[in-house]
This record gives structure tokens, C-alpha cells and sequence, in this order.
């Protein structure tokens, strides 16, 4: 029958979990390999073991914000730092910004910790201290907390039966179901979402998420996916394919039986025999990074101990490491002569400080490299050493002067440490 205007066809049955034994199993296969194999992390001890329901989702909050974009690894360290100096929420609500940043430092994407410290205290003084209690009040009253966010707190806090979609569900649920499509368009994401909210486990909700993306992260994992050791591998139309493959190339539109399918592969890329499991899922081309030079100055003063001082300014409070420190730096044309980059530095120390810099006085130390996750920024480095005391007008830009000790404590970003 022809759907009324304005419906989207239901998805082709080989691409969703439409049978309920099925379903049943591959929940009962992945929580008892997550029970037996699960990493031991402590936001996992702390969401297990604090019977209070807002210490419990605000522990839940920070892991989620601290693990969008970096490294388990790399984390542990600066979590349990994080919750020894702002065990609730209410601590972190009386932080200031410079604070969080300095402890921030290294971790990337400095808007993350502004943002958790803004929503902190927004629900100190609009909430009365009290966390939101479902997916769908947090994202809606949470600044930074989105769709993701949103359903890691109330499934492993509050046990709601939500599903959650980040990079490693996407990965697995793409392979379960051969979903083939641009994974990160509209669409497929919409689907995806509709899929892991209707495995969840509905005992189990939270621990059911986390064993998802405990797969993706350690066996279903992007390059080399560890298919014998998958607890799901029966469900897993891919790892089938891949066993059962077919001897003569078939397109794709067979495989699920729907001419121009939105979910399959495009039929100019079809199944590709060598890469087995790892056809899914398809990502759209990467943009390039884009290409920035930036002149730095050290600029180094005897302190009143001997020991030598570096200046140190803050950058504007929004944008590309927005409020963090560095030393005074310029963003240059890409095709500028050395000599030329000297004097637009000079120039701008001069007009900046007041000082009488110029070009020649400035030593060339060396270039460092940078790469943040959208720009190749190559920062040129000048030293400029200065004799007697100088103040800058803070009314300009904050500034001030630190030693090396002074410097590594202070909320400055990985790039300005290689400087």
C-alpha cells in the first residue's frame, strides 16, 4: 500500500533487529562478556557505589565530558584529580574558570570544562543542586549536555532504559546490521538511535551502554576488530557475510532486497571482499586541516630572585583555546619571508608594549608543530631577552610575568609547553 505523504518507508528488515528472541540473546551474550571482561575505571566504581542519586550522575557527567574526544588512558589521571578537588557538584559551582582550565590543560577542547562548570552552576542557583532526572530534562537544561551526554547520565545514574550513540556504538551497530551508508549523515544517525534505543536491556540499561561501547572500544575496534572474540558475532551480519561470502560479486541491492536502499553501500562501492567487517562503517571524505602560522615571542626578563620570568598573556574568552595563557604570539600570512615575519613580530610587540623592539633583536629558536583536530598550525619562535622591569597596561590584555614552575602550573595549552 502507498505510505501516506510525508512518511519515510520503514527501513529493509536485514537492517534493524526486528526479532525479539534475537534481541533477548544478543543482550544476555553482551552483559555477561561485559561482567566478565570490563575495564576497571573509576567513574564505573564510583557510578556502582554512591548511593547518592546527583553525586552519582554529576561522577557519571564529568567522565562523559572528559572522554568526548580523548583517550580512555589519558583521562584516568585527570578524572580522579578532577573529583578529589570537586567531589560534587556544588564544589565545582565555587571554581572559577582559571581553576578548571589549569587542571584542564592538556586534555583539548577547553570549551568542555567551561561549559561542566557553567551547567554546574546553573543547577546549584536554578536547580537547587539537583541533577535533572531523565535524558531528556538533562539536555534540555544542561548547557553542553547533548543527545549522548544526556543518555550516559540517566541510563547508568538513574537505570532509565535509553539508549546512547557515540563513534564506537556507530562502528558496531553499522557492522550488526551492514548499515553501509555515510554513517554520520542525518539518517543513518536518526536510525541508529531508533536501534540502540530498542536493544537496550531494560534491567540493565546503563551497564547494557557501556558494554556497547566497551566492544567498540576494545574488540569491535576500527582497523583490526577482534571478530573471534566477540561475544555478538552470531548477530553480526557482517562477520557472516564475511564467512559466508559470495563467490561472484552481487550488488548490494540484493543483499537486502530493496532497490536504492538509503542504509546499503553506495552501489558505486560495493562490498569489498579484503576488507571484511571493516567495509563498515563508511565515513564521508575527512576535510583536510587547514594550514596557520603563528610568530611567538619569549619574552625573557631576570626576576627579582636571578631566576628568569617569561611573559605571559590571555587569549580572548572565546574561540580556539578560549581564556587560556601564552606567550605573546601573531597569526601570519602563509607565505611571509622569514625577515618579514620578524618585523610584523617587532611590530606588533612595539605597538603592543610600547617598547622600542626591533626586528634584529629578535633570535629565531625554532619552529614547533601543532595539531589540533581542525588546523596544522606551525608556530614560529622568537626569543627576546629584556633588561629591567617592564608593565604592560592591563587594561590591554591580561598579562603577567612567571617563571618556568609558575608557567607549567598555570592554564596554558599542550602547544605552548612545546614552545
Amino acid at each position: 500500500a502507498a505510505l501516506p505523504a510525508g512518511t519515510q518507508a520503514p527501513p529493509p528488515t536485514p537492517h534493524v533487529f526486528s526479532d525479539p528472541a534475537e534481541i533477548g540473546a544478543l543482550r544476555r551474550n553482551l552483559l555477561a562478556w561485559y561482567d566478565r571482561c570490563k575495564r576497571d575505571l573509576p567513574w564505573r566504581t564510583l557510578a556502582a557505589t554512591e548511593p547518592d542519586a546527583d553525586r552519582r550522575a554529576y561522577a557519571v557527567w564529568v567522565s562523559e565530558i572528559m572522554l568526548q574526544q580523548t583517550q580512555v588512558a589519558t583521562v584516568i589521571d585527570y578524572y580522579n584529580r578532577w573529583m578529589q578537588k570537586w567531589p560534587t557538584l556544588q564544589a565545582l559551582a565555587k571554581a572559577s574558570l582559571e581553576e578548571v582550565n589549569e587542571l584542564w590543560a592538556g586534555l583539548g577542547y577547553y570549551s568542555r570544562g567551561k561549559r561542566l562548570q557553567e551547567a554546574a552552576k546553573k543547577v546549584v542557583s536554578e536547580l537547587a543542586g539537583r541533577m535533572p532526572r531523565t535524558a531528556e530534562d538533562l539536555q534540555k537544561l544542561l548547557p553542553g549536555v547533548g543527545r549522548y551526554t544526556a543518555g550516559a547520565i540517566a541510563s547508568i545514574s538513574y537505570g532509565q532504559a535509553t539508549g546512547v550513540v557515540d563513534g564506537n556504538v556507530i562502528r558496531v551497530l553499522c557492522r550488526l546490521r551492514c548499515i553501509g551508508a555515510d554513517s554520520s549523515s542525518p539518517a543513518v544517525i536518526d536510525q541508529l538511535w531508533d536501534m540502540a534505543n530498542a536493544l537496550v536491556d531494560r534491567s540493565r540499561p546503563g551497564d547494557f551502554n557501556q558494554a556497547l561501547m566497551e566492544l567498540g572500544a576494545t574488540v569491535c575496534v576500527p582497523k583490526a576488530p577482534l571478530c573471534r572474540e566477540c561475544p555478538v558475532k552470531q548477530h553480526c551480519r557482517a562477520w557472516r557475510r564475511k564467512l559466508f561470502g559470495k563467490p561472484t560479486p552481487v550488488p548490494d541491492v540484493e543483499d537486502c532486497g530493496v532497490g536504492g536502499c538509503p542504509l546499503c553501500p553506495p552501489a558505486m562501492e560495493p562490498w569489498d571482499s579484503s576488507l571484511g567487517v571493516t567495509n563498515f562503517p563508511r565515513k564521508a571524505a575527512k576535510k583536510q586541516p587547514r594550514v596557520a602560522r603563528t610568530a611567538t615571542c619569549v619574552l625573557e626578563r631576570r626576576g627579582c630572585h636571578g631566576a628568569p620570568e617569561y611573559l605571559i598573556v590571555q587569549r580572548p574568552s572565546s574561540g580556539l583555546l578560549a581564556g587560556l595563557w601564552e606567550f605573546p604570539s601573531l597569526p601570519l600570512d602563509q607565505d611571509l619571508q622569514e625577515e618579514k615575519q620578524r618585523e610584523a613580530l617587532a611590530d606588533h610587540l612595539r605597538a603592543w608594549t610600547g617598547w622600542p623592539v626591533v626586528a634584529g633583536g629578535l633570535r629565531f629558536v625554532g619552529e614547533v608543530v601543532h595539531i589540533f583536530s581542525h588546523i596544522h598550525q606551525t608556530y614560529v619562535v622568537y626569543s627576546l631577552p629584556l633588561d629591567g622591569d617592564v608593565t604592560l597596561d592591563p587594561a590591554l590584555t591580561p598579562s603577567r610575568w612567571v617563571t618556568e614552575e609558575e608557567f607549567h602550573a598555570s592554564a596554558v595549552s599542550t602547544a605552548m609547553k612545546k614552545v
